[in-house]
């Protein structure tokens, strides 16, 4: 830098010697900052020359780069885990309310307060009826909670109609073609669970449907871990009224 004069403008002694002193009683201020690291690295690969290879500045860019990737890395892992226990939070709570119930009707109603907890725009239970055409079931319709349906046909529509295993826990987006499983709410539908509900030897089948508006709200790809245990708190809800 240039005075007024055109003389070059030089750090007091006293200044550098002050720094000096501070580098050596704390190292740490350097070592710690990545921004003067580099600028050293830098100053000392000038120093050297365009002809010498500095296989130690090449060592610490690859380190920098690895801490850069590795710190990305637990970024992620802390918002992942910041998620998975919100989500859990929500599934216990969920959970609670659904077994606050003293009778089945009142289990029903709070289908809709368990809902909202899921953050889902619908929840529905699929039962199967005893006739293949479903005329024999014990439950007409129940409000908008409860859907009956033939039987044969929880499985069907889980597996789309294909000759695949049904698994406890379906993720997907869809276009509802009918109401029968969401019911009014199925025109804008565009993704849904399909939690398959085992209710003990003799008994059919049934199903709790979630759907959303939202079509990335459940996708194939996601985890079923958390909905996987609700489904299982569900069935046991379950068998204590159909016992």
């Amino acid at each position: 830098m240039l005075g007024s004069e055109g003389k070059s403008m030089k750090t007091p002694v006293g200044t550098v010697q002050e720094l000096r002193d501070r580098i050596i009683s704390d190292p740490d201020v350097i070592l710690e900052d990545r921004d003067v690291m580099r600028a050293l690295v830098q100053a000392n690969e000038s120093a050297l020359g365009p002809n010498i290879v500095d296989l130690r500045g090449i060592a610490i860019e690859r380190l920098e780069s690895r801490l850069e990737r590795l710190e990305d890395t637990h970024r992620s892992v802390i918002a992942a885990a910041y998620e998975n226990l919100a989500g859990t939070n929500t599934v216990h709570r969920a959970v609670l309310r659904m077994l606050e119930a003293r009778d089945f009707t009142t289990f029903l109603t709070d289908l809709k307060d368990v809902a909202e907890i899921l953050r889902v725009d619908t929840l529905r239970l699929v039962l199967e009826a005893g006739g293949d055409d479903g005329a024999d079931a014990p439950l007409d319709k129940v409000g908008e909670v409860l859907a009956i349906v033939p039987r044969g046909r929880i499985d069907a529509y889980i597996s789309g109609g294909r000759n695949v295993p049904v698994r406890p826990v379906t993720l997907r987006q869809i276009q509802p073609d009918s109401d029968e499983i969401h019911g009014e709410s199925s025109d804008w539908i565009q993704s849904e669970a399909l939690l398959r509900l085992d209710f003990g030897d003799g008994r059919l089948p049934g199903m709790l449907a979630l759907g959303s508006e939202d079509p990335h709200q459940f996708r194939p790809t996601q985890g079923t871990d958390l909905l996987g245990f609700f489904g299982a708190a569900f069935e046991r809800a379950m068998r204590r009224w159909l016992g």
